[in-house]
């Protein structure tokens, strides 16, 4: 008998009835000489300092480092502690037993390092030995899971996949819990979650605010010049920028005076756009963000339920790639795509003697290739699914695409001894681009009829515009351009020679940069500003008090980055590597220990009924004068306050309307808060438009 391990119960069904397991019981079912069971995800983690017998946040308990890591069953929350999780506690015994009654066992989570963990976890913490082999498959088609259990890989094979998973699970437990416990015991006033990738990509999001914030806006003014030839007209803009509008004006008229243009100089040249490669996750991710307004959790949750639903390839790749024996299933692909109304004419102008194979490459291919569809071709997915399917249905039509081929000319033109210039761009081949009618991202002039133009040619001037500009602050994070920076975080360091060797590396993964971004929005570090990330009053302050530190330092992050895959290559010792995480980790505890500024020490504010000054808190706003004692907590009819509606509070004695505030009917309210000159607060309700409270 043998035991097939899936990593969800969807996903061991369907290997249950390949193989002929077709007896349903309680937890797993059986047939044909097989047992398939399944976990719920996660069933086995590392246990947390109290089960160590550790006090937490207890200053002479840090750093809290044990000498040999334990395991145990997934517990949930309860009241102020965690009990164990009844469900998962069941599953695990059904698999104990599974386990204990086949001589072997086939490995069939999840292929990567998350899927190797979930099952090594469990394996160890059940104390089982017996043998057990790999299914190592990137897609849940039928064809793909026979073929994966015809080619099943020895399990000791992925033993440097699982000390990676391991050593990236223990260190980031090892950073999390004391960074958190450190800089909580220090300030002493709520808790404040750290992080190994959570505090640098904070970090991130709040230096990119405040040199948006702090950005000077300056105005400058350019001339246009519109030109006609051979009756068609066209635009080109000064190189020179005037910051006086004055000075700007006085220049334009003497250009009217003028009257007459010279062409100085034109060049011609073609430039070839390769099609784009296959999506990675986190390249789904950005396009699904920019395109479909999807955070990059709900993508990868789309993504998730479209392999789940035979759909398409394993969605957690870092590679957008394919090896070349996957090259030959490529035509069938497109050709089953002609069954889909929205990809049909597409993929019918697709010819196989001009695909394009700059997507094979057996290097760049990690443990997944890049995201393919499969040959089964969906006929009715919900409106999410349908989406995210299309935008990957229609990359691959675009990566087999050929090039797009452009000429674009580069016109300079004077008026005086001042010159303007244009670029034209006319597509001679459009290629990939017409899969999507991709154009919009032209920069310059997009023509499909321009003048014929020489150098030396004179031509009168048709209209002289001046426009009023400004510089432009630095964007601030949009989901997808923060997944970009986290793929590419080397390149934001400052020190050059880090900078150079970190190049390209990214902090997290593709699978979990998505959960980092929403554990900041749990923990109330960072809001959406329409599409816009932000940091709230919370993630300044905890970015002020560590964003020097080693904690947000992300090239310490981006170097272990590099480690993990040097661990999983075997070409570095895990235990080595251990070793000096469990260095950096007292640098962290020691340094967060060592702070001693208070949240709100730096306000300006005053109590409102002495007078002096006030400190805010996580939870409370407080007078510093003990013999006054006025104390404001944060939190009214489930509303935060944040810095601002408490600066107005305490100085105009009002805040601003504050909206969705929850009564004890349990129905939401809007209102303002007041302040009375004793320090005690009361509500003035939002009126409507016929005058009347609500």
């Amino acid at each position: 008998m043998k035991a097939i391990i899936a990593e969800k119960p969807s996903v061991a069904y369907e290997l249950a009835r390949i193989v002929g397991a077709t007896e349903k019981r309680e937890g797993y079912c059986e047939g044909a000489g097989f047992m398939v069971t399944w976990a719920y995800g996660h069933l086995v983690g590392l246990a947390m300092p109290e089960d160590y017998g550790i006090q937490g946040f207890n200053k002479e308990s840090l750093p809290i480092i044990p000498k040999e890591f334990k395991l145990i069953g997934r517990k949930v929350k309860s009241g102020s502690g965690y009990v164990y999780d009844e469900s998962s506690k069941k599953q695990l015994e059904v698999i104990g037993s599974v386990f204990e009654k086949c001589e072997s066992i086939i490995v069939a989570t999840d292929a990567g390092r998350e899927g190797e963990v979930i099952f090594r976890y469990i394996y160890q913490h059940l104390g089982c030995n017996k043998p057990f082999e790999r299914l190592w498959i990137s897609s849940l088609t039928e064809k793909a899971i026979i073929q994966g259990f015809q080619n099943l890989k020895q399990g000791n094979d992925f033993n440097g996949l699982f000390e990676a998973s391991r050593e990236r699970s223990e260190s980031d437990w090892l950073v999390g819990i004391n960074a958190t416990q450190a800089l909580t015991v220090a300030l002493g006033d709520g808790l404040f979650s750290l992080g190994r990738v959570q505090t640098p990509t904070l970090a991130l999001i709040c230096k990119r605010f405040l040199a948006h914030k702090s950005f000077v806006v300056k105005n400058y003014f350019q001339i246009e010049l519109s030109l006609i030839k051979d009756g068609i007209s066209f635009k080109s803009q000064s190189e020179d920028k005037w910051e006086d509008r004055s000075k700007s004006e006085s220049i334009m008229r003497n250009l009217e005076r003028c009257g007459v243009a010279e062409i100085k100089q034109i060049e011609t040249k073609t430039g070839t756009i390769q099609a784009p490669l296959l999506f990675d996750l986190t390249g789904l991710q950005k396009e699904a963000n920019k395109k479909l307004g999807y955070s990059a959790e709900r993508t990868l949750e789309v993504a998730q339920k479209l392999y789940e639903k035979k759909f398409i390839t394993y969605p957690r790749t870092g590679s957008k790639y394919i090896p070349e024996d996957v090259w030959s299933e490529i035509p069938s692909l497109i050709l089953a795509l002609g069954s889909r109304p929205s990809c049909k004419d597409s993929a019918g102008n697709i010819k196989w003697e001009r695909y394009n194979k700059h997507i094979v490459n057996d290097l760049k291919v990690t443990d997944h290739h890049g995201i393919l569809i499969t040959e089964n071709i969906p006929t009715r997915l919900e409106a999410s699914e349908d989406a995210l399917y299309d935008m990957i249905a229609k990359r691959l039509l675009e990566s087999v695409s050929p090039a797009c081929h452009r000429e674009i000319t580069d016109i300079k033109i004077s008026v005086l001894h001042y010159d303007f210039k244009l670029k034209a761009i006319k597509i001679i081949s459009a290629g990939w681009k017409v899969i999507n009618g991709n154009f919009e991202q032209e920069e310059d002039i997009l023509v499909t009829d321009f003048p014929d133009l020489r150098a030396g040619m004179r031509l009168n001037i048709e209209a002289l515009k001046l426009l009023e500009k400004e510089t432009k602050p630095p964007m601030l994070y949009t989901e997808a351009d923060l997944l970009a920076t986290m793929e590419n975080v080397g390149n934001t360091i400052e020190n050059e020679e880090q900078r150079k060797i970190l190049k390209t590396i990214g902090i997290g993964t593709p699978a979990t940069r998505a959960a980092i971004i929403e554990t900041l929005f749990d923990r109330g570090y960072i809001k959406r500003d329409k599409k816009s990330i932000i940091p709230t009053d919370k993630g300044m302050l905890v970015y002020e008090i560590v964003g020097d530190k080693k904690i947000a330092d992300a090239a310490m992050t981006a170097q272990w980055e590099i480690a993990f895959e040097k661990i999983e290559n075997r070409e570095i010792d895990a235990e080595l590597f251990h070793a000096e995480v469990e260095l950096a980790v007292n640098e962290i505890t020691n340094e967060l220990l060592s702070v001693r500024r208070s949240l709100g020490d730096d306000t300006d504010l005053s109590c409102p009924k002495c007078k002096s000054k006030v400190l805010l808190r996580e939870k409370v706003v407080k007078c510093t004068n003990d013999d006054c004692g006025w104390i404001l907590f944060r939190k009214i009819c489930d509303v935060q306050l944040s810095y601002t509606e408490i600066e107005a509070l305490l100085t105009k004695r009002r805040t601003p309307l504050i909206k969705k505030m929850m009564g004890r009917n349990k129905k939401a309210f809007n209102a303002y808060i007041l302040l009375d000159a004793a320090g005690s607060t009361s509500f003035e309700f939002e009126q409507n438009k016929k005058g009347k409270y609500k």
